[in-house]
Formats: C-alpha cells, sequence, structure tokens
C-alpha cells in the first residue's frame, strides 16, 4: 500500500491559489510599481540573452555546482506522513568522495558556523555533496503546492496597514514581492520541464496534472492567471540579485586572485561580472526601492530582524519538499536569494560586509541569478 502525503492528498484536490491580496487601490499601485520597474525590464530583455548563456557556463563549475545538503532533514511546519516519490526524476544521489575539490570540503567545513540572527543559516556541511549539473532542475511531477502556500500565507508578511501586499510603501511589501518572484522562477522551470519532456516524446505519469507547457504557463504565471503580478516579481527578483552580485563583484575577484575561486571557474565568472547589468542604474531601481523602505524610518530599521527571521524559515520549510531533487534546488534557490538580501541591506539596512559572505553563499548567489536569468528567458519565448 503506497504511502500518501498529506501534502500531495490536499494539493491535487484543490488547485492552489496565491493568499488574497488587499485591493483597496491595487491597480494604482501595480501601475506605479510596473512603471517604475518597466526601463529596468526593457534593459533585462536587451541584455539577458548575452549574460544567460555565460551563467550557464558558470554553474557547470565545481565552485558553483556541487553543495552539501541534509536530504533527511525533517519537516518542522506542518504534519507530514513518509511520501516517496516514485518517479526516478525525483530522486538524486551524493557524487563519489573524490569528484569534491578538497578546497571546497575544506572552506565549507571552516566557514561553516552558527549566527544567531543572521540571513541564512545554511546545512551542516558532511561528506555528501550533490552536483547540480548530474541533476538538475526539470519536472519530476511533483506537487509542491502547501508549501507555498504556507510560504505565502505563514512566512511572507500580512500586515493589515498594508494596502497592497506586493507594492506598498514598506520593505515587507518588497520582501513578499521577492520571494514570490523566486515562485514564479521555479514555476518557469517546472513549466520549461514539462515543455522539455513533450519534445524528448517522454511520457507523463497517468495521474499527471500538468501536462500542457502554454496551459501552465496561463495559470501560473500570465497577467490572468492565479497571479497577475508573476512575471513583474520575477523581474524584480532577478533585479536584487543582479544588484547583489554586482555589489559582491570586488569580493568575488578578490577570490579569483586567490585562489579561493579556482582558475576554471574564474574565467565564466569575469565574463559573467562584466555584464553591464550587474551595474544599470534602471535595473538598480528595484535595489533602491528595497534600501529607501528599510531606511525609511528608525521603526523599520529595527524591524529587520523580522526579514531575516523569515529568511531563515524560507530555507527550512524546504525540508518539507518531498521530492529530493526539488528540495535540492529549493534551498539553493531559498539561500540564493537571502544571501542577496544580506548582500544588500545586511543588519541596518545599509548593506553587508561581502567579505564575510561563504563560499556556498557566493555559490548559491550566482547559481540562483543563473536560475532567474534562465526562466526570464523562458517567460519571454512563451509570451512570443
Amino acid at each position: 500500500m503506497k504511502i500518501v502525503s498529506l501534502l500531495l492528498l490536499v494539493s491535487q484536490t484543490q488547485a492552489f491559489q496565491m493568499p488574497t491580496l488587499k485591493t483597496t487601490s491595487t491597480r494604482l499601485n501595480l501601475s506605479a510599481s510596473t512603471e517604475a520597474l518597466t526601463p529596468g525590464i526593457n534593459v533585462i530583455n536587451e541584455l539577458n540573452g548575452e549574460i544567460e548563456p555565460k551563467l550557464e557556463m558558470l554553474r557547470e563549475k565545481p565552485y558553483f555546482r556541487l553543495y552539501s545538503v541534509d536530504m533527511l532533514g525533517s519537516c518542522e511546519y506542518m504534519p507530514q506522513e513518509l511520501f516517496e516519490c516514485y518517479s526516478e526524476t525525483c530522486e538524486i544521489y551524493p557524487v563519489d568522495e573524490e569528484e569534491v575539490p578538497d578546497s571546497i570540503r575544506t572552506v565549507d567545513f571552516d566557514e561553516h558556523d552558527f549566527e544567531l540572527d543572521g540571513w541564512a543559516r545554511w546545512d551542516m556541511p558532511s561528506e555528501d555533496y550533490y552536483d547540480i549539473s548530474q541533476f538538475p532542475e526539470e519536472f519530476t511531477g511533483y506537487d509542491g503546492a502547501e508549501i507555498w502556500h504556507f510560504i505565502h500565507n505563514r512566512i511572507a508578511f500580512h500586515d493589515d496597514d498594508t494596502m497592497d501586499e506586493y507594492d506598498a510603501d514598506n520593505w515587507k511589501a518588497d520582501f513578499n514581492k521577492a520571494v514570490s518572484g523566486l515562485h514564479s522562477c521555479i514555476s518557469c522551470h517546472i513549466i520549461k520541464g514539462i515543455e522539455k519532456k513533450i519534445e524528448e516524446e517522454e511520457e507523463f505519469d497517468e495521474d499527471c496534472q500538468w501536462t500542457d507547457p502554454q496551459a501552465e504557463f496561463d495559470r501560473r504565471l500570465s497577467e490572468k492567471g492565479e497571479t497577475p503580478q508573476a512575471i513583474e516579481n520575477l523581474y524584480f527578483g532577478y533585479m536584487l540579485l543582479l544588484s547583489a552580485a554586482g555589489q559582491a563583484k570586488e569580493r568575488l575577484l578578490k577570490d579569483c586572485e586567490s585562489g579561493k575561486i579556482d582558475e576554471e571557474a574564474a574565467a565564466p565568472l569575469k565574463d559573467v561580472l562584466d555584464s553591464p547589468l550587474l551595474h544599470d542604474d534602471n535595473i538598480s531601481v528595484a535595489y533602491k526601492k528595497l534600501h529607501d523602505h528599510a531606511l525609511k524610518d528608525e521603526e523599520s530599521s529595527q524591524a529587520l530582524w523580522e526579514a531575516r527571521l523569515r529568511t531563515r524559515d524560507l530555507f527550512r520549510i524546504m525540508n518539507c519538499v518531498q521530492c529530493n531533487k526539488c528540495r535540492l534546488h529549493g534551498k539553493i534557490g531559498a539561500m540564493g536569494l537571502s544571501t542577496a538580501f544580506q548582500v544588500l541591506l545586511g543588519r541596518t539596512g545599509e548593506g553587508g560586509d561581502v567579505n564575510r559572505i561563504h563560499r556556498v553563499e557566493l555559490a548559491a548567489l550566482m547559481t540562483t541569478l543563473s536560475k532567474f536569468s534562465t526562466a526570464v528567458e523562458f517567460c519571454n519565448k512563451m509570451k512570443a
């Protein structure tokens, strides 16, 4: 008898919907937000095709593709029964020990520490490392709707005084917008995987609900779908990641020169860091919006601990994902977004010390940047 996940049962019986946002002035706020982001979106659409293959190449290097992840962590956020993903596409396996450079193992063990109120808290490193080039994002058939329902309703901010939970005049709305962008990014990769499965003439499981990529794109990401701002939020998150990578540029180049980042990874990394997308004023609008909101008043800056608490929870909720491949990529995405907040805001809103960022955080930041870049390319293809 199959042991079925409560998560799967709930999400299969009802379509997932984002939490209902307060809409007293949503139309006005949407227009203002879109108008502010449009120049940056246009720049991304013009130049993203150049940086996307460079980021893909970067992801192939050991420094950016090897992660020691706890795949046995227990779910602490919701009751679950044990569910085994019966699809081979769900499963992942650690690489052979000799495939992990000693330099990566050493730095991960040396850098791992416990910061009580940090932006991120990566899993304790172990002997097991997973290779995201061996196990890339793809469609697995796993339904994570209940996880995202929890994230949007329990981890994201919901303020009774906020008129619009994505575009209100505070950093909490910016946080929600970035998390929604991560959700949109993952949705893009799922739909891209469905399309690939069809192109390669692979069969879907009999009980698979999602077999039409265009229908899924319309439902998950279009303006007439479940989340009208999904693509705008994707761009917003991408802009934050680009700005964070730009601010981490000197640290990354320093690590290239010192040998902490090996020569094999240094060359494609420098190509990425030379992209004008990392320092374009139109793209930095998203970061400036977040920064100005964080420093708007003393109350705002002193409340940033609430965001740090939530980024740690965003990472830990991934232990509730019962598809190992999805869990791996979910943790990397959550860590990448958390690292962006850490770089851009720090503890006070003025920005963090990039010299304190760990190897796994830098790797996750650049890998997540690549995920968003690919998602944007795919969205433009689907909208064409």
